[in-house]
């Protein structure tokens, strides 16, 4: 025998004998190449046909032996391949048909079982048979409707099975999963994408709700409804403090974190309270809302609706509502003739809230001028608390940008979108975008004053040795980045020698953590570190400051995708198209009036901050993409723009890029003021 047919890592070879031995044999390849087996591994010896003729002719072959025939008349016992060819072909098989067997059975292990590698088999239990039989005809049928599901897809139709697993195909997709296949198959065969595809087929029926089931999908899961705890009980017998309290926010607030409080001393100097609402006195650490708390880790907004990261019933029994004595953690210090604070003092107490006031209602009159008058011949509440908390909010400002070297970016605007009847449904609701220039003075009041409490909160407890969670800042241009750690550190947009988030409880877990180190601070002063909620080197606190970075991102741009949307859907309603812009880099523009930057066809080569006029060609409601062209430069200095710092910049270029998903594909920096706002951001909308 001139010829050998052997099996090699679980493929069949046949090829030239060139040399025997006892033990292994010397085969030479068609492709001539030489290697040697053992002669165990020979399993069929043959002269003629030639080595590619027979394995041609066994290939063709073996796809007509009936496998039920071959289990049905196979030993019960294990048997060698040459018997069941004898069996099936009858007499004495020749060299092709022994081979066509051999591929045969070696290729239905849920009919034959290998026992070895001498070509020796033995056939599967009918049981065992039956099940695999079972599954291999779920799996034709799978194919199957994987093939039909990509035909309909590709035909503009959307199978119910993929309609009910439309977000998770695209965002979270189980990639063994007959409809994600069937997606692929179809973007294959059609080279869409699959949004593009999904969408054509009918399968997003409101944008508004894709962008808010993708969010769901990875950040709630499970759903945003809260669990059926009791509401946790605060201690009454706290004292009260001295002073009544105001509040300064929007009428959409309802997370009244932080209030402000005035009294004038008989020596000239005032005593000024920043009071902060204390649901940390109830939220002890590992209790069950403080658990509730640190999995959401803050609230979420995004225009017309918001996600709060406590219920609301646990929020009205801490929120600094008007009428009501609350529990707060408030900073106290003395300030005199020069402005400067001192004597500061933290207390654990009872605060009445005389009232909240509200931006929306109070901005347009309580101006510049107007504080700059006579407290006692406004009309306005607290006029005279304004007026003094304006004169030292600007010498606080002052002394910051003495720190920093350079004074605060002036100007910029942020918006508020006003959604009317989203409760009858998005499509059917209109929005309003409220433009309100930053730096207005109540907005400068109270962002002073909250970056005194976080500032001088975060000396505090670094003093005393209390492990805390800190806002730090360095860099420079686009190099400018914001970091959370567990060591104080400068914050350098902020001038400040360190930053904690203590300001807003109830709506950040950040500031509810640090809150209860506070608290533990203010009870026990230098022994605190015994009582502390979290003990330097908690591995705990680590986990929360990565969770929190990673969380705090993905809400944020939510939420400016939510603008992004309610902006297209305005320029719809309002039927506008032309706008004037700023040129920012890589041909993208931000359109004067709206919060609205996307590429335009011949910006790219133009300077930045060049002015153009621009016109939009063309908006996607899903993937919240603009199209647009520049008609012409504009002879506008540049400095009648409305600029930002480059790290704003480059946020607002990505936030205008189209959203990406899982079938089509195989650190951003915060704005110098964020730290600073102490409300809801800009977007939030009533």
């Amino acid at each position: 025998m001139s010829n050998v047919l052997f099996e090699e890592a679980g493929k069949f070879h046949a090829g030239r004998i060139m040399s025997e031995a006892e033990a292994s044999l010397q085969v030479e390849l068609e492709s001539g190449k030489r290697q040697k087996i053992k002669a165990a591994q020979a399993l069929v010896r043959f002269d003629k046909p030639t080595p590619p003729e027979l394995m041609h002719w066994a290939q063709a072959q073996q796809d007509g032996i009936d496998l039920d025939l071959l289990w049905e008349f196979a030993p019960e016992d294990e048997f060698h391949f040459d018997q069941v060819a004898a069996d099936y072909y009858g007499g004495t098989p020749g060299a092709e048909q022994r081979a066509a067997i051999l591929l045969r059975l070696f290729g239905a292990p849920h009919y034959f079982q290998r026992r070895g590698r001498g070509g020796q088999f033995r056939k599967a239990p009918t049981q065992q048979l039956q099940a695999a039989l079972a599954a291999i005809a779920r799996k034709e049928e799978q194919l199957r409707q994987i093939e039909t599901f990509a035909a309909e897809l590709a035909a503009g139709r959307c199978p119910a099975p993929i309609a009910d697993k439309f977000y998770q195909i695209l965002f979270k997709p189980d990639k063994n999963s007959p409809e994600f296949k069937a997606v692929a198959l179809a973007v294959k065969q059609t080279g869409r994408g699959a949004l593009t595809l999904l969408r054509d087929a009918g399968a997003i029926a409101s944008p508004w709700a894709f962008h808010m089931q993708r969010f769901l999908l990875d950040r709630f899961p499970k759903g945003t409804a809260f669990p059926p705890l009791p509401i946790p009980q605060w201690d009454e017998t706290l004292p009260l403090a001295s002073a009544e309290a105001f509040s300064i926010d929007d009428s959409a607030t309802t997370e009244i974190d932080d209030a402000f409080s005035l009294q004038w001393l008989d020596d000239g100097r005032v005593r000024l309270g920043i009071h902060i609402a204390a649901p940390a006195l109830a939220l002890t650490r590992d209790s069950d809302w403080e658990q509730v708390a640190r999995n959401r880790l803050s609230t979420v907004y995004m225009p017309g609706d918001k996600i709060t990261m406590l219920p609301d019933a646990l929020v009205q029994s801490f929120t600094l509502e008007a009428g009501r004595d609350c529990p707060a953690l408030s900073l106290y210090c003395t300030v005199g003739d020069d402005l400067q604070a001192a004597d500061f003092d933290t207390r654990v107490e009872k605060v009445r809230m005389a009232s909240n006031l509200r931006h929306d209602q109070l901005d347009a009159v309580v101006t510049e001028e107007a504080l700059a008058a006579d407290p006692a011949r406004q009309t306005y509440p607290h006029a005279r608390e304004l007026s003094w908390l304006w004169t030292f909010a600007r010498a606080l400002k002052r002394g910051r940008e003495q720190v920093r070297g350079k004074p605060e970016r002036a100007g910029g605007v942020d918006y508020t979108f006003r959604i009317d009847g989203l409760e009858q449904g998005a499509e059917a609701a209109t929005v309003r975008i409220e433009p309100r220039r930053r730096g207005a003075p109540l907005d400068t009041m109270v962002a002073e004053l909250m970056i005194l409490a976080n500032a001088t909160w975060g000396g505090w407890l670094a003093e005393l040795g209390m492990p805390g969670i800190y806002r730090s800042q360095s860099g420079f241009g686009a190099n400018l980045r914001t970091r959370m750690g567990l060591k104080p550190a400068p914050h350098q947009g902020l001038g400040v020698a360190q930053y904690a988030w203590c300001t807003s409880p109830l709506r950040r877990y950040v500031d509810l953590l640090n809150q209860g180190q506070l608290i533990a601070c203010a009870r026990f002063g230098k022994t605190a570190l015994l009582q502390a909620p979290f003990k330097p080197r908690d591995p705990l606190l680590f986990a929360i400051v990565e969770s929190f970075e990673d969380t705090y991102k993905a809400y944020a741009t939510h939420q400016s995708a939510l603008e992004r949307y309610w902006t297209l859907r305005y320029l719809a309603q309002q039927g506008l198209s032309t706008f004037e812009a700023s040129v920012l880099r890589d041909g993208a523009v931000r359109v004067d009036g709206l919060p609205m930057v996307f590429t335009a066809v011949g910006a790219q080569d133009l300077p930045r901050n060049t002015r153009v006029q621009v016109q939009i060609t063309g908006t996607d409601l899903i993937t919240l993409e603009v199209f647009g062209r520049v008609l012409c430069q504009l002879d506008i200095p540049p400095q009648a723009s409305e600029q930002g710092t480059e790290a704003e910049e480059e946020d607002a270029v990505a936030l205008s890029a189209p959203i990406s998903v899982a079938v089509d594909s195989e650190d951003s920096a915060a704005p110098e003021n964020s730290d600073a706002a102490p409300d809801a951001p800009a977007g939030q909308a009533s």
